[in-house]
């Protein structure tokens, strides 16, 4: 027995094909599958029955009546009239066929109702003309498709027409501006790959861009395939920045960049993750100027800063602070010239192996957020580490090809991304080996398709993605193709989110207390590796906030931590990174003396360093006082007024309150650095 068909799919006027009904789907017994057998021819004789059942009352109000004879037969011809119209777009055949039944139907409608319908021949009419009539529709039905299950004629051309014959769609989800349909390929005589070869005509025939269609291949199964069309382009407004997506999460947590076409968050994964068996990411991010790439890598930095676990090291000698100017204050390490680039990679290469002997120390098989934590024997935790190369290509044109080879093949396992930006990955800006290594790629608008075969692997280009249709006219149109994202979002266009300078500066200044400084061990290596370039690296001063969506009612002026890590930091437990309190800037201007107050100098006790746990004590002592003074929340803040106690810098009060939040002594709010009071027997319990 043939398949039978449901009505065609229509798209913008393009029809895509048929959903076939499986007469396999259900499971139930005879009678269930019989009627599922018989509902779709079921419509023609259910119109028969009703018009006849119709006619008694019709007949009852209209029997003999002049005016009723009038109005029916009126009727009869304008509904006829009206189904000849409607069917202008219909074939030839289905016109004729259905103005006929149209016809035949009202006039025997109006004869009833004028008559009774069991007056003259009009019963042997409705009997065999109507039953006559159902029947055509039926074989009609029927012949939709040939034994072989291949959509015939007009309605089903259009797979046929751009070289897909025999292509069935077996079934369909339609939303407001995205359809899937799930294809069926004849198997052994087309494959997913002709799917993909046929996209720039199925384009063409539904009238849609080239990369609005796609195909994604069933894993399982190569004569499947999914096709996806989006009729209309709802980037093009683009989306404003809408804050930080985990505002003082770990750098575990998805960095948000922007939104796919389905308004889904476009997201990245740095660090792995074994229960999901995600590695970690290297970065390759591509695109020609003008395409909106190093602007969307300001909206993922802006996101990292906002995290409480990770550094940043970013170099930019080509455009120094053009770029990554509004982010400077929060960045651990900031090289601007091509020497103090040389002097990052240089310190980067000799970290790796400081950071794996750490990790491998206290059992982490790779980085996780437990270790960016004080760990058991009391040494500081190590943040997680990102190392971001803006214009990669003039840094790699005056080092060496291969300078970010090594390090990309082993900074992973010491919890280390390394995110390499430039216009064009080809083999001569590039070494192949460093672009294997990467992984994971961003890629914005490219001159030709030649460029992206550099960035994208094969499947998300066999699946639809076309970066050189934007160009540089579509500024931060992108595909991703990362760890941690499906496959199915390969050739899914997205566009990252539009990030005023107010929105960065903001998260410098807000999130300055939270950020991870640079811990003891990459700090020690870094010194040993380039001495001064790194211990006298330039800090960059806090911005001052201005009343207004990203800053505080008051206009505060935040002030930048200084670096106080010890170089000679031994990793022993009797050491735990303490900061030394206190910096003043030599190169600012002394204020004018207004007056001269003399003072007696005060009896100043001197300052003792108690230990570890005698510091624990008194921080536990200090929140008893918070909460004994009705205060239900604090913050790192609020410790630091009382550090004379113990004489500890803010890194160490950090981490207390850190450890006071995985104890269940604190729990995080919404407000970033702001910690709810949990009372004493809720924690017993």
């Amino acid at each position: 027995m043939p398949r039978q068909q449901q009505p065609a799919i229509q798209l913008d006027g393009g029809q895509i094909g048929y959903l076939q009904l499986d007469p396999n789907q259900h499971a139930g017994g005879v009678g269930e599958y019989l009627l599922h057998r018989v509902k779709p021819y079921l419509p023609p004789w259910l119109v028969t029955a009703g018009t006849g059942v119709l006619s008694i009352p019709a007949t009852m109000a209209w029997g003999g009546s002049a005016a009723g004879a009038v109005g029916l037969t009126l009727a009869s011809l304008g509904l006829t009239a009206a189904t000849w119209w409607a069917g202008k777009n219909a074939s030839a055949q289905r016109r004729l066929h259905s103005a006929i039944t149209v016809a035949a139907g009202t006039s025997w409608f109006t004869a009833a109702s004028l008559a009774g319908p069991l007056a003259g021949p009009l019963p042997g009419l409705y009997f065999i003309g109507g039953a006559a009539l159902a029947g055509t529709w039926n074989v009609r039905q029927l012949l939709r498709v040939n034994p072989d299950g291949t959509p015939a004629g007009a309605d089903g051309g259009l797979l046929e027409k751009v070289g897909l014959a025999k292509t069935m769609v077996t079934g369909a989800k339609v939303q407001p501006n995205k359809a899937e349909f799930d294809l069926q390929l004849p198997g052994g005589e087309l494959t997913p790959d002709d799917v993909s070869k046929a996209l720039p005509r199925l384009a063409g025939a539904l009238k849609v861009a080239k990369n609005a269609v796609r195909v994604v291949p069933d894993p399982e199964d190569s004569s499947r395939a999914t096709l996806t069309v989006v009729p209309h382009d709802l980037l093009k407004a683009g989306v404003p920045y809408p804050g930080p997506s985990h505002p003082g999460g770990s750098i575990a947590d998805p960095i948000h960049t922007g939104i796919y076409e389905d308004g889904a968050h476009m997201a990245m994964f740095f660090p792995g993750d074994p229960e999901a068996h995600r590695n970690a990411m290297h970065l390759l991010i591509m695109g020609m100027t003008g395409s909106g790439k190093s602007e969307a890598g300001l909206t993922a930095l802006t996101e990292i800063i906002t995290r409480r676990d990770v550094i940043v090291w970013a170099s930019d000698p080509a455009k120094a602070e053009q770029t990554l100017g509004p982010l400077l204050p929060a960045l651990d390490w900031a090289a601007l010239t091509m020497d103090d680039t040389k002097a990052m990679i240089t310190a980067l290469k000799a970290v790796i192996p400081a950071r794996t002997s750490w990790l491998a120390k206290y059992g982490y098989k790779q980085w996780e957020p437990a270790c960016a934590r004080t760990q058991a024997d009391g040494s500081p935790g190590m943040p997680y580490l990102v190392f971001w190369s803006e214009e990669s290509a003039k840094t790699i044109r005056e080092t060496d090809d291969d300078v970010f080879t090594g390090p990309s093949q082993e900074a992973r396992s010491a919890g280390i991304s390394i995110v390499i930006s430039l216009q064009r990955a080809s083999s001569t800006q590039m070494s192949t080996d460093t672009r294997a290594s990467l992984g994971s790629s961003w890629v914005f608008g490219l001159r030709d398709d030649r460029d992206a075969m550099f960035a994208l692997p094969d499947e998300a280009m066999d699946a639809g993605a076309s970066p050189q249709a934007w160009k540089d006219k579509r500024p931060g149109y992108s595909y991703m193709v990362a760890n941690g994202i499906p496959e199915t979002f390969w050739a899914t266009p997205g566009r990252a989110y539009l990030t005023p300078v107010d929105a960065m500066t903001w998260a410098v200044a807000e999130f300055a207390d939270t950020r991870a400084t640079c811990d003891p061990v990459t700090a020690k290596a870094a010194a040993n590796a380039v001495g001064p370039a790194f211990t006298q690296r330039t800090r960059y001063p806090l911005p001052a906030l201005a009343a207004g969506p990203y800053g505080d009612d008051e206009g505060t002026v935040y002030e930048q931590e200084p670096d106080t890590v010890d170089y000679d930091y031994d990793l022993t437990p009797e050491n735990d990174g303490d900061d030394v309190d206190g910096w003043i800037d030599p190169d600012a201007e002394l204020p004018p003396v207004e007056r001269v107050v003399e003072i007696a100098p005060p009896e100043v006790p001197p300052r003792t360093k108690v230990g570890k746990s005698e510091a624990q004590r008194i921080m536990a002592e200090i929140l008893a006082e918070f909460e004994a003074a009705g205060l239900t929340e604090v913050g790192p803040a609020d410790f630091m007024a009382y550090c004379d106690r113990f004489h500890r810098g803010r890194s160490w009060v950090s981490g207390q309150v850190a450890d006071m939040v995985a104890s269940g002594r604190l729990e995080e709010t919404d407000d970033s650095g702001r910690y709810r009071i949990v009372p004493l027997q809720h924690t017993a319990a």
